[in-house]
């Protein structure tokens, strides 16, 4: 496969590293912790859970990692962005081959197709909800204003707590100001490292200044991954680079050990250094190019791809279902297994068939519409689609 940008800074990557299957595994498996987090939202009635108990959801013991932390799969995403990012478009914008024009292009049909699709069906679900309940479902902030923050993708810019409509979108609005960032850094700053390390600095001093918002998060993760992607293409065909791979992966095994064995996973200093080494970390040693994984790339990349509409059509998905029971009169079984296999069964497989039906021709669409160059557009042909 050709390089994502065509420039020469990526023209010695083997065509297989380009595929990044270990990154499409990470997708996929964060998406599905995500899923498994929100699960919890059968026990809601409105805003507020109804006698929640965690350990007592569906299969607790198999997935009580992703039951207790898979919110932690946002920051994973944000990382592997960065990564996809700069290993795809770092020297392309900087050298100015891919425009301004272009890029926007290129992120509008990735990302709001099914953003506006979805935010439509919510909207309707939640009058209907409402309608039965005088409350909504979840996520509180359905006025019209919250709408058209939401139609612009700008929910989360000045207070991600304000959460509405298609709730997970609020990550999601978050990175599209990153992506600014992004192309406006490299376009008309640098395209040096020591930008990234900027970046990363903005977390500490925030947090030390007392000033929190998501968008710092976001852009530590972002540039993070991005700063791993820089250091892999730097020591790509180093004799010791799968060395360093190793040891990024043995890093992370030891430190999740740690983690799972002790408490020191409440603590929040520790838990805030896990995330912050731990999962650059991982999506480093997630980057190698694994030989083994090319023997199923077809199933990694289909559901590395289903890993977006997932994300955008699962609170639909349960919002029908919350509305199903109650049309029905009859209590949620939020503790019942079946409902567990049928809520994951019919979102992994209407994510399946959103991005093909639906997702992936309407980004063809509105590109050929568009005329996004084809050297511009290509690096979205790969098999990683996080850009």
């Amino acid at each position: 496969m050709k390089s994502a940008s065509g420039t020469a800074g990526l023209k010695n990557r083997a065509p297989s590293a380009n595929k990044l299957l270990g990154l499409e595994v990470v997708r996929f498996v964060s998406a599905f912790a995500v899923l498994v987090w929100h699960y919890q939202h059968f026990s809601y009635l409105g805003a507020d859970p109804v006698n929640f108990v965690r350990q007592s959801q569906p299969f607790y013991e198999l997935f009580r990692l992703f039951y207790d932390y898979g919110h932690f799969g946002v920051e994973v995403f944000w990382c592997v962005s960065g990564y996809i990012f700069f290993w795809k478009y770092r020297d392309a914008i900087a050298d100015r081959k891919v425009s301004g024009r272009s890029f926007l292009i290129l992120r509008f049909s990735r990302l709001y197709p099914l953003h506006i699709a979805t935010l439509l069906l919510v909207a309707a679900l939640q009058l209907a909800y409402f309608h039965y309940t005088q409350l909504y479902f979840v996520f509180q902030h359905n006025g019209l204003g919250d709408f058209g923050q939401q139609l612009l993708l700008a929910s989360a810019w000045v207070n991600p707590n304000n959460v509405g409509f298609n709730g997970p979108v609020w990550s999601i609005s978050v990175e599209v100001l990153v992506y600014l960032l992004f192309f406006l850094g490299l376009r008309f700053v640098t395209r040096s490292w020591a930008l990234n390390v900027v970046m990363l600095l903005l977390w500490p001093v925030s947090h030390f200044l007392h000033f929190q918002h998501r968008l710092i998060d976001c852009l530590y993760f972002f540039y993070v991954g991005g700063l791993g992607a820089m250091w892999r293409q730097s020591i790509h065909g180093a004799a010791w680079s799968s060395r360093l791979t190793a040891f990024a992966g043995i890093y992370v095994l030891a430190l999740s050990l740690l983690a799972w064995s002790t408490h020191l996973g409440e603590k929040w200093l520790f838990s805030q250094s896990y995330l912050m080494t731990a999962v650059p970390a991982l999506i480093f040693f997630c980057a190698h190019d694994f030989k083994a994984l090319t023997r199923g790339q077809h199933v990694i990349a289909a559901a590395g791809n289903m890993t977006y509409s997932s994300y955008l059509i699962h609170f639909p998905i349960q919002l029908l279902i919350v509305m199903g029971f109650y049309m029905a009169n009859a209590p949620i079984p939020a503790g019942s297994p079946w409902l567990f296999i049928a809520f994951f069964t019919v979102t992994l497989l209407l994510s399946r068939v959103t991005y093909v039906i639906f997702e992936a021709p309407a980004q063809r669409w509105i590109r050929a519409r568009l005329a996004v160059g084809a050297r511009e557009g290509q690096g979205m042909n790969g098999r990683l689609r996080t850009n």
